[in-house]
């Protein structure tokens, strides 16, 4: 007969804040703890004592304590190979700028050569004013500032100051210190040496046909070296793991799941813009060979659009919730409108619909609300997953044999599904601000998608349908067999 849990203070065992401990010690185990279970079909477990330590279980006679990641220090055999934290910083932060830059300057270079237009120099001027405008930096030029930045390049710049932060960490010797301070030194180190990089990329690029304004491009790329690089830091020093512990369970696990609801709603944009495109894939081939540049420049037209690419699905995003984007002033292209007058031959745009979807887009705005209910549905079942009670103990993992799981209460259920809300609002709006910008003063001074409008809508959006996901998953849920 399954046993009952226990009871103190009121609440059974398996609260909020035994939960917020077993799923700490999860964190810490995946990269801290390596076991082999003495048996097949054994599964390894870990459970929480007030010794706060983290017993693994392998079976009834074998066990091992270690310590959680807050309390682990490299060994001393580390210590004294640690590397200066400006050098180390100054070093990865160029590595990473030159691995983003190179791939730009290329293509740019090659597109040149083969056209005749202009040797080395110029594909390197180039290749810097790209690089600007990847991180968000305006160029001013003859036409206007051009202001919309390939969101591509941003993540690849992105991922390498990502890489950057988690080898500093481990240059310093914080690696698994699980110190907050550490990793946003590593973070601070790398966003300042970023902020130079950009500041004489920007004074190089200035001049006669180009403005850069050089403070411009050293907040831009100082916000952008802390932020992406932080990412990478938290993950190597453990920190995440300090951090997530001392946040309220229900915050905790709605920033989680408005992430997930908000990847759930890019994904489906993706997919949508791929299905637009492919079925004007005519129309798209017939643009690149209207241009009449040889192949280097039909390749250039091609890869310019992909840079772009990561543009279109924020845009179709913004279009399947709703308040779409626009493309020039006075325009307009959403589910129930479209306005976008005069534009430009590239086969990026070759996939926008005609006209108002009319019925069938009222099928289209169902699709975000079904992804944020999935997120809800996730929601629950990790919860449910992730806890249940052995023996009076709260233990992370299951075996077979033990007792069906401790259901989650309806108020961190709920609580975390309405959270994922603004979250998620957050998350688009801020991609939907990034994604959009300038071609010039004329018509194309406006593109994108409104981003408070896209935030508020998906935050709507996201923390009803999130809260149904989440309440279907805890009301229906099988009940799981010991």
């Amino acid at each position: 007969m399954p046993s009952t849990p226990d009871r103190r203070d009121g609440r059974p065992d398996g609260s909020e804040d035994q939960l917020e401990a077993a799923e700490a010690v999860h964190l810490a185990a995946r990269e801290t703890i390596s076991v082999r279970p003495s048996a097949p079909g054994d599964r390894p477990t870990v459970r929480v004592d007030p010794a706060d330590r983290a017993t693994v279980r392998i079976d009834p006679g074998n066990r091992e304590t270690v310590k959680l990641p807050g309390q682990l220090r490299p060994p001393p055999s580390a210590r004294g190979r640690r590397a200066p934290l400006p050098v180390a910083a100054a070093f990865a932060t160029c590595w990473a700028a030159f691995v983003a830059y190179v791939p730009v300057a290329a293509v740019i270079g090659l597109a040149r050569t083969l056209e005749g237009q202009g040797g080395l120099g110029g594909a390197a001027h180039a290749g810097l004013a790209g690089w600007l405008l990847g991180h968000g930096v305006p160029i001013g030029t003859s036409i206007g500032p051009l202001g919309l930045a390939p969101l591509l390049l941003t993540l690849l710049a992105g991922w390498r100051l990502n890489r950057a932060g988690l080898h500093v960490t481990r240059a310093i010797g914080a690696r698994r210190s699980g110190s907050p301070k550490a990793a946003l030194l590593v973070a601070g180190a790398i966003g300042i040496s970023y902020a130079v990089l950009g500041a004489l990329a920007a004074l190089l690029v200035d001049g006669r046909g180009t403005e850069v304004s050089a403070g411009r491009a050293a907040v831009n790329f100082f916000l952008a070296g802390l932020a992406f690089s932080l990412i990478g830091s938290l993950r190597s020093t453990d920190a995440l793991v300090v951090i997530a512990r001392r946040i309220p369970p229900a915050l905790r696990h709605g920033l989680r799941t408005g992430v997930v609801a908000a990847l759930l709603i890019l994904a489906a944009g993706a997919a949508f813009a791929g299905l637009s495109i492919a079925i004007g894939g005519g129309q798209a081939a017939d643009m690149i060979s209207a241009y009449r540049t040889g192949v280097a420049g039909q390749a250039g037209i091609t890869l310019l659009s992909l840079a772009y690419g990561a543009n279109a699905v924020v845009w179709a995003a913004a279009y399947l919730l709703g308040p779409g984007f626009l493309l020039g002033t006075n325009s307009a292209v959403r589910l129930t409108e479209v306005t976008d007058g005069t534009l430009p031959a590239v086969p990026l745009l070759a996939g926008l619909p005609d006209g108002p979807m009319g019925a069938s887009g009222a099928a289209l705005l169902a699709v975000p609300v079904l992804a944020a209910m999935a997120a809800g549905w996730l929601l629950t079942r990790r919860l449910v997953n992730l806890h249940h009670v052995v023996d009076g103990h709260l233990v992370h993992g299951r075996t077979p044999g033990d007792p069906a799981p401790a259901e989650p209460s309806w108020s961190l259920v709920l609580g975390a599904a309405a959270l994922s809300g603004p979250v998620a609002g957050l998350v688009l709006g801020v991609l939907s601000w990034m994604s959009g910008g300038s071609l010039g003063d004329g018509r194309l001074a406006e593109i994108g998608p409104v981003p408070w409008q896209v935030a508020l809508v998906a935050t709507l959006v996201v923390a009803v349908s999130a809260s149904i996901g989440a309440a279907a998953g805890r009301a229906f849920r099988a009940p799981a067999r010991g």
